[in-house]
């Protein structure tokens, strides 16, 4: 049974190491939640992650969902480790301009040497609805600690 302490944990590792992100620093992008296994970002819309037709650039989206599933990743890779992606595939299921995305990263699999995750991108209309966005399923690793 997880403790209020571990969950407290879980979510300094994953918070420290995205503060070490320069690229997801200027996007923007947010911590919403953490669990065993699991973690949510949220990615707001500015015209640094938008396409040539104002939507969410796909890249964004992409890079979205990989941090989430990496971190979903971390949140069971042994400590003293980091992770690392391996590959991804991603369908994009729509565009969406304003709002904020949210990715929510999940591992399906953890063994000591590959780490299975998916993540579900959502978009966030200023007005609250929700809508799939996009779908990830990656491959991870863990790493030793370099810093």
């Amino acid at each position: 049974m997880s403790t209020s302490a571990d969950h407290d944990s879980l979510r300094e590792r994953v918070q420290t190491s995205l503060d070490r992100q320069g690229m997801m620093q200027s996007l923007g992008v947010r911590l919403l939640a953490v669990a065993p296994g699991q973690v949510t970002l949220a990615l707001p819309y500015s015209d640094r992650v938008t396409q040539q037709q104002g939507g969410f650039h796909g890249g964004a989206m992409g890079a979205l969902a990989d941090i989430a599933g990496g971190y979903a990743a971390l949140t069971v890779a042994p400590e003293g480790m980091e992770v690392t992606t391996v590959e991804y595939k991603i369908n994009f299921l729509a565009a969406f301009q304003n709002g904020e995305l949210q990715a929510t990263g999940q591992v399906i699999k953890a063994g000591r040497r590959i780490i299975v995750t998916t993540a579900q991108v959502v978009h966030v209309a200023p007005d609250g609805k929700r809508s799939d966005c996009a779908v990830m399923q990656q491959t991870i690793v863990p790493v030793p600690k370099t810093y």
